[in-house]
């Protein structure tokens, strides 16, 4: 949350398509935060991108010429990509995923472990505690301006509105 993923994301994109590489990227559809058929970063840069609810809709937008497959919002996507970008880089893909490894209570999402496993490279980027301002890898997510519940539910999309970025120390999950 607030790291520059998104940011990171896009001009990796950006960089492919300067060396002339056909890039495709997906999204979540369930992310409704930005244009439906774009990715943004916080500073306002957008990307086009294909929003999907199953992940065999990904072959429907699939050709030849592309070479580089990117997926944003990583977290909010089912255990089924694991196996789609496996199959993805056996064909001779590059794969590029952004997204949270951590829920608001600090645990990995389902998905973020075993595609952490998969991956030849990862980067992991960091934010501002917007407490201390020390470097922050937790998302603290607010109801009703306190810090959410243990038990509220794992995924709730949205941004600063529920949403701030907290170092360890900070973040706090109450246990109801």
């Amino acid at each position: 949350m607030s790291s520059g993923k998104s940011e990171e994301l896009i001009r990796r994109l950006r960089r492919a398509t300067i060396a002339r590489q056909k890039v495709i990227v997906f999204k979540p559809r369930i992310d409704n935060r930005t244009a439906d058929t774009k990715i943004a970063s916080r500073n306002g840069v957008l990307y086009e991108a294909i929003p999907i609810s199953e992940i065999s809709d990904i072959n429907n937008h699939l050709t030849d010429d592309i070479k580089v497959i990117a997926f944003d919002e990583v977290q909010f996507f089912p255990k089924e990509l694991i196996q789609c970008i496996r199959n993805l880089t056996a064909s001779g893909h590059r794969v590029i995923a952004a997204g949270l490894d951590t829920d608001f209570r600090g645990h990995s999402f389902n998905i973020i472990a075993p595609l952490l496993a998969e991956a030849d490279h990862v980067s992991k980027l960091d934010a501002v505690c917007m407490q201390c301002g020390g470097k922050a890898t937790r998302s603290q997510r607010f109801i009703n301006g306190k810090p959410a519940p243990f038990d509220a539910p794992q995924i709730v999309v949205g941004g600063d509105e529920i949403y701030e970025a907290r170092c360890r120390t900070c973040h706090t999950v109450p246990h109801y």
